[in-house]
């Protein structure tokens, strides 16, 4: 459990049973945790965040928990990727039970489910509730931020001590996974199927290997889900993707238009030419355990713009595309408008 002692973890769940936040690491990102029973400690998540209350949350579980409790339909597709995959980077979406308020669902009638592999994290779900209970918990950030993959980007985006909406931090070091969790829906299988919500490091090859069946894309219908909003895990800094082939162009013209650049890369390019620059491992697991990180050191660069060379579309890359075409949502049309400004204006 790296250097976080049982006390910590004790201390954290008494929190927890008290209706206090408590921010933990998992295998994904850290979360901001809270009673995922109790709507007022729940509440204090959305109003920390600044998240909209109707917007999941994912509720985690510690290992040997009964998702009869919190689901009132559990089909056997479920069972098999539970075993296939919990604990681990996986959350499913099932029908809610009665008695579990819909605080944690935004209002709806479903439930996303998740037992994380993070050993801090399993240690503080057994404590919380002697392992019965259920801690709802999105990721430790203001909302649409950048998630934080490490204790200092939590400290970073809340503080910590007297005034902090948080109550303690658990620091169980970098996340190692990265980014979040895939989400599947199962609260209309025997309708639609298994459906995609939002892709991860557990693809929708790995499902389609248990489930013999690939999960197809949500339709209208289909629940809200947490981080599925089109503009999400954005920095500050305006993001634009560039292919490599016009990266290097692209940045000397920004500089020469007079304007900072940051880059973020995953082959060799001109990276001189930026002002800041990160090179991110070229296979999407490593990419993706740097992404978070790289995105909020290239923030704090004061730089105009965040270039990131556009990764490879295949599919074992879909989770990181997905996170960078969020990211960049809001930032549309301005690399081009930096670029049409004259360097003397």
């Amino acid at each position: 459990m790296n250097d976080v002692t049982q006390d910590a973890i004790d201390r954290a769940a008494r929190l927890l049973e008290q209706g206090e936040l408590v921010a933990f690491p998992t295998e994904t990102v850290y979360g901001l945790g809270a009673d995922a029973e109790n709507p007022s400690a729940v509440n204090k998540i959305y109003a920390a965040k600044g998240r909209p209350s109707n917007h999941p949350v994912i509720v985690h579980v510690a290992p040997d928990a009964d998702i009869a409790h919190w689901a009132s339909d559990i089909p056997h597709e479920a069972r098999a990727l539970i075993d296939a995959f919990w604990p681990g980077p996986l959350t499913l979406i099932l029908k809610r039970a009665e008695h579990i308020p819909d605080t944690v669902s935004g209002g709806q009638d479903s439930i996303g489910l998740r037992c994380p592999a993070h050993p801090v994290a399993q240690a503080m779900l057994t404590a919380f509730k002697n392992g019965k209970g259920g801690v709802a918990a999105p990721s430790a950030n203001r909302f649409g931020h950048v998630s934080p993959t490490t204790a200092q980007h939590v400290r970073d985006e809340f503080g910590e001590g007297q005034g902090s909406p948080v109550a303690a931090i658990l620091d169980g070091g970098q996340s190692t996974v990265g980014i979040e969790s895939t989400i599947i829906d199962l609260s209309r299988i025997a309708t639609h199927g298994p459906v995609l919500l939002r892709p991860g490091h557990v693809s929708v090859d790995d499902i389609a290997r248990v489930l013999g069946k690939t999960p197809t894309l949500p339709d209208s219908a289909a629940p809200r889900a947490s981080g599925t909003l089109e503009a999400h895990y954005a920095p500050r800094t305006p993001v634009a993707l560039v292919t490599s082939a016009e990266l290097t162009a692209t940045v000397q013209g920004l500089r020469a238009a007079g304007k900072r650049v940051a880059l973020i890369s995953y082959l060799p390019h001109a990276a001189g030419d930026a002002d800041a620059a990160c090179k991110l491992p070229s296979d999407p697991a490593g990419y993706a355990y740097g992404l978070y990180a790289a995105l909020r050191g290239m923030d704090a660069c004061q730089a105009a713009i965040i270039l990131i060379e556009t990764p490879p579309a295949q599919v074992n890359w879909l989770g990181v595309n997905d996170r960078l075409r969020r990211a960049a949502h809001d930032s549309r049309g301005v690399l081009a408008r930096l670029l049409a400004t004259d360097a003397t204006s």
